[in-house]
């Protein structure tokens, strides 16, 4: 992990297309523009994490009934 030191209205480059720039600091609270294409997903750790995790409980009942489905006989025809 890398640590910068920046101030406000100063700006960190991430490879050659995201910027992330130091909007304001109010004691606790940084605020932060993110300057990416579109084609990058920005979000906070903590709504990325519930995203993954609401993707993997969606991808689970279809791996369920595919794994039923090899259990159980066909009569499909």
């Amino acid at each position: 992990a890398s640590v910068l030191t920046r101030r406000a209205n100063q700006s960190i480059m991430i490879g050659h297309e995201i910027v992330v720039t130091v909007l304001e600091v109010r004691g606790d609270q940084v605020r932060i523009g993110i300057r990416a294409p579109r084609s990058v997903d920005v979000h906070r750790e903590e709504v990325f994490a519930a995203l993954q995790q609401a993707n993997q409980g969606a991808v689970a009942p279809k791996d369920a009934l595919e794994q039923l489905d090899r259990l159980t006989p066909s009569d499909r025809t």
